[in-house]
């Protein structure tokens, strides 16, 4: 008797849980909002990083530890393997993203395949199966609308991906963009200094008109020109070499250790082969979430798969837009505001493991005292 009151104590009720995960969810959109625009020209601060590591983080750890609360407990109705595939799945991230902030901010490489993608790939296989499962275990009886929306979602999903993952025959649209004004303000700085010297031997005298002393001695000129040609030329090396003296006293960037070259290297001609894996389980997922959103729409248990389908929903966000960003916009810096669904989706995978595990423990209480009522 002691041991069953103690037990639902040892963990905080589920309204404690639920709260605590909307309020970090609120901190983190906050966060994301007040500094991830950086101003123009800046890098983003690395406190910056690390406070959106540690909100992504904190969210996926807590519901992994949830969901592995789930996969132990014998009373959960939806089964406990689908608990133990997304409390996997949900685990691998959370390596993924620590391995993915000391590569990126404390290395300060920028590889296109760094080993937090291989933990990645382990999120999304385990995610999936954790789904499937869940919607094998109810029997579909979707209705012709709910298969018609499905096939949209699934052919708008394509477009998205198709979009995002092929850049334009021409180019980055992006960067080509940036590179114009900048060819158009430096080609107007060129221009005077190179017609001087093509026309300098011919038109030397209509040009000294003004000057007494050149008219007067017609001798002068052709001395008196190579002098202000070697000031020039004295004066554009000092100018030449004024530029990298600030450049000899800044601090020298850390050179990574040569494992870290090698292991790039190995790394680097997996980079297609990686994207379009990402990509085609993006769209399988956001499928996946909406069959699960609609077979689960009216049942006693829906409220629980709701928040996973939600989840599924936001992990697909941030991961087209950081796509998106990776493909269209050069030199860019991971952080962005909509980075924040990331963050989001750890949220709700933890708010439907909580609800979950209360509705399950509910519902077996109801039944054991239906059975003690009838004995």
């Amino acid at each position: 008797m002691d041991k069953s009151s103690s037990s639902p104590k040892a963990f905080p009720s589920v309204q404690t849980l639920v709260l605590a995960q909307i309020v970090w969810a609120v901190l983190a959109l906050l966060f994301f909002l007040l500094f991830s625009v950086s101003l123009p020209g800046e890098d983003r601060p690395q406190w910056y990083a690390i406070g959106t590591t540690v909100f992504e983080e904190v969210a996926y750890l807590t519901a992994a530890w949830l969901c592995f609360r789930n996969w132990r407990s014998p009373q959960i109705v939806s089964g406990r393997n689908v608990w133990l595939c997304i409390g996997l799945g949900v685990s691998f991230y959370f390596l993924g993203g620590l391995l993915f902030f000391y590569w990126e901010t404390v290395l300060g490489q920028d590889a296109a395949v760094s080993p937090g993608d291989f933990f990645y790939i382990l999120t999304y296989i385990f995610l999936i199966l954790g789904i499937i499962l869940a919607v094998s275990s109810r029997r579909l009886s979707l209705e012709m609308w709910q298969w018609g929306v499905v096939a949209i979602i699934a052919a708008i999903s394509i477009v998205i991906a198709w979009f995002v993952s092929s850049p334009p025959a021409g180019g980055n649209v992006t960067q080509s963009l940036l590179i114009q004004p900048v060819a158009a303000q430096t080609a107007p700085a060129t221009r005077p200094t190179t017609k001087p010297v093509v026309k300098a031997s011919p038109k030397v005298a209509p040009a000294a008109k003004p000057k007494p002393a050149a008219v007067a001695s017609p001798v002068t000129p052709p001395a008196v020109a190579p002098v202000p040609a070697a000031a020039d030329k004295n004066a554009l090396t000092v100018e030449a070499a004024t530029p990298t003296a600030p450049a000899a006293l800044a601090a020298p960037k850390v050179e990574p250790p040569e494992w870290v070259k090698s292991l790039e290297n190995v790394l680097d001609p997996l980079k297609s082969y990686v994207n379009g894996f990402y990509i085609v389980c993006d769209v399988l997922l956001l499928i996946l979430a909406t069959t699960l959103l609609l077979a689960f729409w009216g049942g006693r248990f829906a409220q629980s798969w709701r928040m996973i389908a939600a989840a599924a929903f936001s992990l697909y966000i941030a991961d087209i837009w950081f796509k998106y960003t990776t493909t269209y916009v050069p030199n860019y810096q991971s952080g962005g505001f909509l980075e924040v669904f990331w963050v989001f989706s750890g949220v709700l995978f933890g708010i439907g493991a909580a609800l979950e595990h209360d509705l399950s423990s509910r519902a077996r209480s109801r039944s054991s005292g239906r059975r003690r009522a009838s004995l």
